[in-house]
Parts: structure tokens; sequence; C-alpha cells
């Protein structure tokens, strides 16, 4: 017995079907839908009454067809569904590879970077803060970006009841510095943080609504992101990735 014995012809064109719908032809008569597959509109109706009753398909004026709104919470659905380190993973351990610097990728929990994944370099004087490290916010260049999803008032309640001159410079020192360094970040769209002889760079990563809800860098000894056209090269290709995660994402 055959692969194709074990096919659902009605399900294989509903299927089909459905593949028909894109960006430029957003909606399709029965006539086209048929023309496009090769068989009779009679062939189909059955399958278009299932898939409209079932939210598949939205039934226009005139017997035109476009997708419902069943495909696109399914589609949401799954995206969401996808941990967000699965998708970002082989990204980042590309961009390790490119680079042979650290990649770490964290969210914000109240005023802390939590790590939640990390692509390690293996090399002399490498970064390597370990998954479920714990940092403050505003005081790393993860942090900062994360910062970036939350305007001056949800900043200033955030931070309400938390010191920052415990922190040395260039963290900054009190709200109204740290809300007027989260306002250029945001304007930016990127963190430059150096600090104990390393150099780190971060950008963040958007959801479908556009907020910031992650933070990917790279990260390395100051001496390497130093050398001439090197910080430039590098941030290019951080920014590069967080759009392929991004995308995979569905932002």
């Amino acid at each position: 017995m055959s692969e194709t014995d074990y096919r659902v012809p009605a399900l294989e064109r509903g299927l089909s079907l459905l593949g028909l719908f894109n960006a430029r032809q957003r909606s399709l008569s029965m006539n086209d839908m048929a023309e496009h597959l090769g068989v009779s509109p009679s062939a189909l109706y059955r399958i278009v009454q299932t898939l409209q009753d079932m939210g598949y398909l939205n039934k226009l004026e005139r017997n035109q067809y476009e997708l419902g709104a069943r495909v696109i919470s399914d589609g949401f659905a799954y995206l969401c569904s996808r941990d967000i380190v699965e998708i970002a993973l082989p990204h980042l351990n590309a961009l390790r590879d490119r680079t042979s610097l650290s990649c770490h990728l964290s969210i914000r929990e109240q005023t802390d970077s939590l790590y939640i994944y990390r692509a390690f370099a293996p090399q002399r004087l490498s970064v390597n803060i370990p998954v479920g490290t714990r940092l403050p916010c505003h005081g790393t260049a993860l942090g900062r970006v994360l910062l970036t999803a939350l305007d001056e008032e949800a900043l200033a309640q955030l931070y309400q009841h938390v010191r920052l001159d415990d922190y040395p410079p260039p963290t900054p020192r009190t709200l109204l510095e740290l809300q007027r360094t989260i306002a250029e970040d945001r304007e930016r769209g990127w963190v430059l943080h150096r600090s104990d002889y390393s150099t780190a760079i971060a950008t963040g990563i958007r959801d479908r609504s556009g907020n910031v809800s992650a933070a990917i860098n790279l990260s390395g000894p100051e001496a390497v992101l130093a050398a001439e056209g090197a910080e430039e090269r590098y941030r290019q290709l951080l920014m590069d990735c967080a759009a392929a995660i991004e995308g995979e994402m569905g932002a």
C-alpha cells in the first residue's frame, strides 16, 4: 500500500483551498477557487460550506469568500504556544557561531532581568551568565531594553519603592535619570553597556502588539567590541537576529 492510499481527498482539497488565500488574494469566488484547484464549483460546494460553518471561511456579498476568524485565532494560538526560548534558540546559537560572542535572552520580572537562555561562546574571557540569573534591570543592557516597554508613569510606579543610588555609575541613580535614560534607549532601539572589562549590546524582541516582551544581547571582552567598526557590525547582526525572531513569532 502506497502513502497516497492513506490520503483523504476532501481534507487535502480543503487545505489546498485555504492555501489559495494570501495578502494579495484576500477574497475569492467559488468559481475562482474551482479554477485554481482544477475542479468544478459543485465539487467544492460541500467543502466550502463545511469550512464556512466551522469559521475557517467567511462569506462576503456576491458569492465571495475570505479567510474566517478561526484561521487567525488558531494561528495566533499556535504562535503563542511556542515558547520564546524554542523560537530564539537556533537564532541565538547561529549569532554566537557567527560572532564568537556570547548571546543571552531575558524577560522582565518586576525590576529584574531574568536570563532564560544563553548561547555560550567557549573562549577565553567570554561573558557567561547562567540561565536563571536575575540582575537589576536598570544596571544591564538587557534590562534597560526591557524597561523601554514601560512609559514614564509605569516606570515611576515600578520604581517608587526601589533605591537606585546603591549602584555605581553609569547606572542611573535617581528616578528622573532612569526615566531620561530609558526614553533615550527607547528612541535609539538598542543599548550598549560597559562594565568590568566587558561590553554588551542589547535590543528588544517585540510581540504581535509591537511591545517589547523580551531582549537579546551580544556580550564579550571590551577589547573585541572596541576594535574599529566592530560595534556597528555586531549591532547590525544583533538587530537582524531580533528581526528574524520577531518574524517567526508573528510580530
